[in-house]
């Protein structure tokens, strides 16, 4: 049986506010393995967003534990999480976050500086990457230059560059029109086929039958786990 990527035991996250004590998370437990793609989904205010940021080493549970890679993250200081995220997580989300100043290519080798390599190896790499989402002749563009869906492929191609085997994507169509969304889960379906692990948030229903399973938070407690019925024997 293999180890899961991702587990989570009894996680709760409470935040507290004018109101007094508010818990966003509630005794959450989920295990993801290797090469699953699974869609996060809930109302706003299920908790879903909160339980990304924990997933992301952004945030850490109030209660219980959470194992990355069969690491307690618990265990990890600022530093050492800083590493994990820019190691082993890529992260696509509904706004880009491009900088502006930037050109695709130097926003895509971004997360290569963090790594210490030189030049030459950041650029070649960011272009092979632009080339996988197929914007090889966009290199050199500024990201206002570029459609929507253009600058989402650019910020698929950044989350990738330093080859993670875990993406994160928080509502990542939630900017684009219907036909742009599917382009882009297109690319999602290809990088899953290709073994990476895939987390995805989404309120969308046809977003979320790309996944191969569906966790529907509610209220701050995980209300169904199944699998679609695209995988289902």
């Amino acid at each position: 049986m293999k180890e899961p990527v991702i587990r989570i035991e009894e996680l709760g996250k409470s935040y507290q506010t004018s109101a007094g004590e508010f818990p966003a998370l509630k005794s959450v437990n989920l295990s993801i393995t290797s090469g699953e793609f699974v869609a996060i989904m809930g109302p706003s205010g299920s908790g879903k967003s909160t339980f990304m940021n924990i997933l992301g080493c952004l945030d850490k549970p109030s209660t219980g534990r959470y194992f990355l890679n069969g690491s307690s993250i618990a265990e990890l200081g600022k530093d050492e999480l800083a590493l994990l995220r820019n190691r082993t997580i890529g992260f696509v989300f509904q706004g880009f976050n491009l900088l502006p100043r930037m050109s695709i290519a130097e926003n895509v080798a971004l997360p290569l500086i963090y790594c210490g390599l030189e030049h030459e190896e950041r650029r070649n790499r960011a272009r092979e990457l632009l080339s996988k989402v197929g914007l090889a002749s966009h290199a050199e563009s500024m990201p206002n230059k570029i459609s929507g869906g253009q600058q989402q492929r650019v910020a698929i191609a950044r989350a990738l560059v330093n080859r993670p085997r875990l993406i994160l994507a928080d509502e990542p169509t939630g900017n684009l029109d219907s036909k742009t969304g599917q382009e882009i889960m297109s690319l999602f379906d290809e990088l899953n086929h290709e073994g990476i692990t895939i987390i995805l948030v989404t309120h969308e229903e046809d977003i979320a039958r790309h996944a191969k399973r569906q966790v529907r938070f509610l209220d701050g407690r995980i209300i169904s786990d199944e699998l679609t019925r695209e995988t289902m024997p």
